[in-house]
């Protein structure tokens, strides 16, 4: 699954990249570079709190700090845009309503973005509205900590590094400062884990509860009971709202 969807992603990428060097296109052909900071605020099933994520039904992250960089290529009012970005989400809490037990989660995003982007433009005005849609190639990794719970040995647990593609919806304002300099302010959500869900089991053979904690996990546990080893019992989304502002130069 995961390489047949690496090979859809690839096709676009070089599909849309070889248009551009056509004759027709190549005439007033645009380029813009540049970084930013960001808050990332997870929604869906990668909010909620830590009793949450102690239970398997969300993953229980607050919002984060994002640092990324962005370039775009086009002509009139399309655009080609990419983006890698990096975010870094935690919390901490207890593991039960009761108080008991504490959690430490932390969790990194790397991001690879890709997708068109259309600008309307507003004569006179040294503002240009856009909107955009994006393919995206998300790695995921972080690190928990346990502190007296429940059927969990206290200690720190790093979670294997996972790979999922999604998709992104963004909006946003360039504003010209100079010639040469735009400051871009944008909104977007993210569907990071729309294709590639799976469940890991770091040994079927001997099942404990940490098992589930250590892989991202955010499928179904194929054989969730209502134990307390197997209580994945439904897939989870990872989906993010990104709030950002970035420095783009070209021409």
């Amino acid at each position: 699954m995961k390489r047949t969807l690496m090979s859809v992603f690839a096709v676009v990428f070089t599909a849309v990249m070889v248009s551009f060097p056509s004759p027709a296109f190549s005439q007033g052909v645009k380029l813009q570079a540049g970084a930013g900071i960001g808050y990332e605020i997870p929604s869906g099933d990668y909010s909620g709190s830590t009793v949450d994520y102690y239970a398997g039904t969300k993953y229980g992250l607050s919002g984060g700090i994002n640092f990324h960089a962005k370039g775009r290529i086009g002509a009139a009012g399309f655009k080609l845009a990419a983006e890698i970005g990096y975010s870094s989400l935690n919390n901490s809490g207890n593991s039960e309503a009761s108080g008991q037990g504490k959690v430490e989660i932390s969790q990194k995003i790397f991001s690879i973005k890709l997708g068109p982007e259309y600008m309307i433009s507003i004569p006179a005005v040294p503002l240009t509205p856009y909107l955009g849609a994006n393919l995206a190639l998300n790695t995921i990794s972080g690190q928990t900590k346990f502190n007296g719970v429940a059927q969990v040995p206290s200690g720190t647990y790093d979670v294997k590094s996972a790979m999922r593609f999604g998709l992104g919806l963004s909006g946003g304002v360039l504003y010209k400062i100079s010639p040469l300099m735009s400051l871009d302010l944008s909104l977007s959500y993210n569907l990071m884990n729309l294709f590639g869900k799976s469940f890991e089991a770091v040994d079927p053979t001997h099942s404990q509860r940490i098992d589930s904690y250590v892989r991202l996990n955010d499928d179904k546990d194929p054989v969730a009971v209502n134990g307390s080893e197997h209580f994945i019992g439904s897939a989870r989304s990872i989906n993010t709202m990104q709030i950002a502002l970035s420095l783009m130069f070209g021409i």
